[in-house]
């Protein structure tokens, strides 16, 4: 009798642990596809980005540097992409990722007021047209983002509780890196509002 239950009590935990390193493969693979879903937007944008900037050359020959400044942001980050892509749960990869796209959104956004300055520039259809796609991919970036940051914090939680933290290190499950937004030390610093 003792031996049935002792095999009773192997099978019952064996089966659980299973069950974990089940629940973690799930998990991994959800971010991982989620990343894929970024990636997909990214090489899109990275698309979108020599179209707009050959579009305004012409308009925009005396900004030169900020077109160079563009198109050397959109290369970094397209190779940073194809880094992180390889493998999603690298935090150096992420953080190149993260840094990379710091650097192309704001080399973006001084191409987008310096093409508001310009009336002619707005009105150019295909230009109109390219900023358009260009602003709906940042969206689809955007909810790609959060979905995979869910999914990683998901992934790390599991990772990290007990007993599931025993199977982690055991089968190597290494914590996954969020997206996090790249921001300057002033910009976390809350305006001073004065109404004198």
């Amino acid at each position: 009798m003792a031996l049935i239950v002792l095999v009773v009590i192997i099978v019952f935990v064996a089966f659980y642990f299973t069950s974990i390193y089940n629940k973690l493969i799930a998990l991994r693979n959800l971010y991982m596809n989620s990343y894929a879903q970024i990636d997909v937007q990214l090489k899109r944008r990275y698309d979108l980005i020599p179209n707009l900037v050959e579009s305004t050359k012409g308009y925009l020959a005396h900004e030169r540097n900020t077109l160079e400044a563009v198109t050397k942001a959109r290369n970094s980050a397209f190779d940073a992409s194809k880094l992180a892509a390889a493998n999603p749960g690298n935090a150096a990869a992420m953080t190149g990722l993260t840094q990379a796209e710091g650097v192309l959104s704001s080399a973006l956004g001084k191409l987008l007021a310096v093409v508001e300055s310009y009336p002619n520039l707005k009105a150019n259809e295909t230009i109109s047209q390219l900023m358009e796609e260009l602003t709906s991919t940042e969206n689809k970036i955007s909810f790609a983002r959060q979905a995979y940051n869910d999914f990683v914090a998901e992934y790390n939680i599991k990772r990290e509780q007990f007993p599931n933290n025993i199977i982690a290190i055991s089968f190597n499950f290494d914590p996954a890196k969020l997206l996090e937004a790249v921001e300057k030390a002033e910009e976390r610093i809350a305006p001073k509002v004065s109404f004198t």
